[in-house]
């Protein structure tokens, strides 16, 4: 899948000033550092350690709903608009709450002087497929 949440075909021509300079098939597959494939694959491992022991305590219902609440709660956003979703539900299922990162304070893009409100009439055509182009282009 692309940056930005656009979709992109795979005989449309690459657009280099809406998905970057290594937005090709390579860049879509392999993460863009080492440590951040260690760091993906220690998740995976011990989430998946983790289903494993709720299916022995609880049995295999417990997950099958827990992942059907996670599809649900991971598809339901705020429209486009002044105040940006925050999937405050999926973060509560999945326990992502508690953990607080630098991208959390650091290079908000509401405190950069080039930063323009969202138009979100285009926001909702791009989303439902009518027009093409980024959700909320944000800078000039």
């Amino acid at each position: 899948m692309a940056s930005g949440g656009t979709k992109r075909e795979i005989s449309e021509t690459h657009d280099t000033l809406r998905f970057g300079i290594n937005a090709g098939v390579k860049a879509d597959l392999a993460p863009p550092h080492p440590l951040q494939a260690s760091i993906q694959s220690e998740a995976k491992f011990w989430a998946d350690k983790k289903k494993f022991g709720t299916e022995a305590i609880y049995g295999s219902a417990f997950n099958i709903r827990k992942d059907l609440d996670a599809q649900i709660l991971s598809r339901f956003q705020r429209p486009p608009g002044a105040l940006p979703s925050s999937m405050l539900g999926y973060e509560a299922l999945t326990g992502s709450l508690d953990d607080f990162g630098f991208e959390d304070y650091l290079n908000m893009p509401q405190d950069s002087d080039s930063f323009r409100q969202p138009d979100m009439h285009h926001g909702m055509e791009v989303r439902l497929g009518l027009s093409k182009g980024p959700i909320c282009p944000s800078f000039n």
